[in-house]
């Protein structure tokens, strides 16, 4: 008996038929059950990633969404598989299995833990960076970890000593190799990618928030929402790209200082969903519409304005915001230190700080802040929070950060350094409530749905705060002899009906293969104000028309009304809104007023120089700061 045992562990010469067959079947059993249990590591490593949960009612909800778990487990099943059939050794098949199965889950563990932040499969781009990271901090072993640790050891001497040779010949490995790279795009498209599945294994129970890249990760596992991300691994590398040339090309623009003299303070602030809906006819001509919008109407007059033709509708909110920030007309998430007008003002000797009374983690902005160069970042979490409940704050939360930044202002002393200061709203957020209000907004006798009516009321009721404090807010800069630049803009248009129902009751046009449809989709205000000690210094009257453009311009629009002339990529970025105001990631142009997916030759000469310039810019790494 103990003789059969062996051979059916042992297989290889002396085996009789059956002991050969029921050795492939205990080979194939226990290589897929330890492909099943790197798998269920990866979750239980993952489950204990974040603080202030159970650890063990985080992992069973796992089982919650079966497929889940099956997505979790697919990857180092088939891991395991493919190094078996490229070596015929068990235990070099489970090395190749739990080193790539196991290692990125502790990465992302401890990454979490340390940084508040998932491990992305666009992280692997950043080794280097990760190592100057890591280097920063003291690494506990958890409990978890050194489980883990003694796991990797037991398996490993289970393969050698109890799966020391496996069953196939060469046709058969060739086969299940190719089977196994065959597999993998077809998981990766079929079910990794799948929108549908996604949306459908959020697991509300752990109390996390859907909004929250971190609890979005956590609660689907490890590998499921690692092997997503890989959708973003690889940049998009315009066509072309040379990095020698690339950095070549912004030699040739110079750069130039701010001089001391004309150094003034500025204030940006980004509106969330903040929009000028007067510019529909069917609202223009409404009373109650017009009064919401008439106030700023007036403020435009006495500033330069016009409209940022963003990338995004009733949500992408960040795109607005680093667009802005870096100048970049294409941009992913930043997940390291990254060129940006904000550093470029710290160079310039100013403090740099960014205020929103939201939380930290909402798109990761604690995080991103520090990549951009921001010295100083204040959230709900560390600041806001004393002042507002967030619970509130998509209703009511402007005067609470428009009073943060006046105390900011009136904090600087004649020793002081000028201050940057960038503010993201949280006031007017969608959804809106679809019942009327007490004091509508929107005429009667009008030709639309009660629910239409009522979510214009709350977004406009809301939009008329939010137009008050911006007149409070550039009185009381006014009032001041500090030195204030004031921009302002919307970041995009507001969600006004699910499947935009209420844009379609009114009869707006959505199409952006039109001018006239661009702009209803996807045009917001912005504004460039001065108060009179800024203008003394900086000698211009800061009125009339500043044309429209995408918001990566918007930086270079007030450098011009300073007369500062910025960074080398400024210089450059210039030149190309010359050719074309608008680029928009969707591949549109507008190229003499005229709306194109293709430019004049000249125009699509410079766009490949300056997408290589600006992505050599993006990747060329700097130290987080």
């Amino acid at each position: 008996m103990i003789r059969h045992i062996r051979n059916v562990i042992r297989g290889g010469e002396g085996a009789s038929p059956l002991e050969a067959r029921l050795h492939s079947i205990y080979f194939a059993f226990f290589l897929t059950l330890i492909g099943v249990g790197v798998g269920l590591l990866a979750l239980a490593i993952s489950a204990c990633s974040l603080t202030g949960k159970d650890y063990g009612d985080v992992f069973l909800s796992y089982f919650r969404f079966p497929l889940v778990v099956v997505l979790n487990l697919l990857p180092p099943v088939l891991l395991i598989w493919l190094g078996y059939f490229l070596f015929r050794r068990a235990w070099a098949a489970y090395l190749l299995c739990a080193v790539v199965g196991l290692l990125p889950a502790v990465v992302n563990h401890y990454k979490i833990q340390l940084r508040g932040d998932p491990f992305l499969a666009t992280d692997l781009r950043l080794v280097r960076t990760a190592r100057g990271i890591i280097g920063s901090y003291t690494l506990d072993l958890t409990l978890i970890v050194i489980y883990t640790m003694i796991i990797f050891a037991a398996l490993l001497i289970f393969t050698l000593v109890f799966m020391p040779n496996g069953p196939g010949g060469k046709k058969l490995r060739v086969g299940g190799a190719l089977a196994c790279l065959a597999l993998m795009p077809l998981l990766y498209a079929g079910l990794y990618q799948n929108e549908t599945i996604y949306n459908g294994t959020f697991n509300d129970e752990l109390g996390g928030n859907e909004w929250s890249e971190l609890d979005n990760y956590v609660c689907r596992g490890f590998w499921y929402p690692f092997v997503r991300s890989m959708k973003n691994a690889l940049p998009s590398v315009p066509k072309g790209y040379n990095v020698r040339e690339a950095e070549s090309t912004l030699a040739r623009y110079a750069a130039a200082d701010i001089s001391p003299e004309r150094k003034v303070n500025v204030v940006a602030v980004m509106l969330e969903a903040f929009s000028d809906l007067s510019d529909y006819p069917m609202l223009a001509d409404l009373d109650g519409v017009s009064a919401v919008y008439e106030p700023l109407h007036e403020l435009e007059s006495r500033s330069v304005s016009g409209d940022l033709l963003t990338n995004i509708f009733a949500g992408g909110t960040v795109d607005s915001e680093w667009g802005f920030l870096s100048g970049y007309s294409h941009h992913d998430e930043f997940r390291a230190g990254v060129d940006s007008y904000v550093r470029y003002f710290n160079a310039q000797g100013y403090d740099t700080y960014y205020r929103h009374p939201g939380y930290s983690w909402f798109y990761n902005r604690e995080n991103v802040n520090r990549f951009l160069g921001f010295d100083e970042s204040v959230f709900t979490e560390n600041g806001f929070g004393d002042y507002v409940k967030i619970e509130s704050a998509p209703w009511h939360s402007d005067k609470q950060l428009f009073d943060f930044l006046l105390r900011d202002l009136d904090a600087r002393t004649a020793e002081s350094a000028p201050l940057f200061d960038f503010a993201m709203s949280y006031q007017n957020h969608g959804p809106y409530d679809a019942t009327r209000t007490d004091t509508p907004v929107i005429d009667a006798g009008v030709p639309w749905s009660e629910e239409s009516c009522g979510i214009l009321d709350h977004y406009l009721t809301g939009v008329a705060d939010t137009i008050s404090e911006l007149r409070r807010f550039t009185d009381e800069l006014e009032k001041r002899d500090i030195p204030v630049v004031f921009v302002v803009y919307g970041d995009h248009k507001p969600w006004l009906g699910n499947n935009n129902s209420v844009y379609n009751e009114l009869g707006v046009s959505l199409e952006p293969d039109t001018v006239e449809g661009l702009y209803n989709y996807y045009s917001t205000p912005y504004l460039i104000w001065a108060n009179s000690a800024a203008k003394d210094v900086l000698g211009g009257d800061f009125t009339g028309s500043g044309g429209d453009f995408s918001p990566c311009f918007l930086m270079s629009e007030l450098f011009d009304l300073c007369s500062w002339d910025g960074p080398a990529f400024m210089a450059m970025q210039r030149e190309m809104r010359a050719y074309t105001p608008m680029l928009h990631d969707q591949g549109l142009f507008l190229e003499n007023g005229v709306l194109t997916e293709t430019l004049s030759p000249e125009a699509d000469a410079f766009y490949r120089q300056y997408r290589c310039v600006e992505y050599w810019r993006e990747t060329r790494g700097l130290t987080n700061g």
